[in-house]
């Protein structure tokens, strides 16, 4: 992708969803990690599905420890791996309530020391609890930076490297969003949706698929 196209290609992509928002549901920081800890290898949809059962019982590190571990896997026991997720939420909760008094730090460093949060889910809380201009890169955004020619590279983090030099400092707040909903919706993995792309104009990916 040219560098000229850059900021065209986000400004149509802000244009069109001005404020966009992740598609995980919560009402607290506590709920956000906890939700995003839960969707490893899963859809926000499947997660979503789970913590509508889970956050009317319980929404916090207290209450989530009350629950017990057994309690708790029968909560969200509809996700993938919910034994370990449900192992790593509750070590979670014990040192959230030990370390930072109930609350979810707002540091990359702090966030990683919880159990089962890695660098790309301290990069959604840091994005959308305290607004910091990071990018979680999933599988999305990894296929939307390398096909697009956005950001190419091997790896995760190289990905989210050339992202964070690549984006003009105005779109970095919610580029992490808008990349995610063109790779889930759009830019698909098996076969992307050129013909429906409202920035395939900047893309380098060729040929564009033809529409069905």
């Amino acid at each position: 992708m040219k560098k000229s196209h850059i900021p065209l290609f986000f400004a149509t992509l802000q244009a069109a969803n001005p404020h966009p928002e992740t598609e995980l549901e919560y009402s607290s920081n506590f709920e956000l990690l906890a939700a995003v800890l839960l969707s490893a290898q899963a859809t926000d949809v499947g997660v979503n599905k789970a913590t509508r059962v889970l956050f009317p019982v319980a929404n916090t590190p207290q209450a989530i420890i009350d629950l017990g571990l057994e309690g708790l896997e029968r909560h969200i026991k509809t996700i993938g791996l919910y034994r370990s997720k449900a192992k790593h939420l509750m070590q979670t909760c014990h040192i959230l309530l030990e370390q930072f008094g109930g609350e979810v730090p707002n540091t990359r460093e702090a966030l990683e020391t919880l159990p089962g949060v890695g660098r790309k889910t301290a990069n959604v809380v840091l994005n959308v609890a305290f607004g910091q201009p990071t990018m979680a890169v999933d599988t999305h955004i990894f296929r939307v930076g390398n096909r697009t020619g956005l950001a190419p590279g091997k790896t995760p983090l190289a990905v989210e490297q050339a992202l964070l030099k690549r984006i003009p400092p105005e779109y970095l707040q919610h580029a992490h969003h808008w990349l995610i909903l063109l790779g889930r919706y759009i830019c698909q993995a098996r076969k992307p949706r050129c013909w429906e792309c409202s920035v395939a104009a900047y893309c380098s990916f060729k040929p564009k698929t033809p529409a069905p």
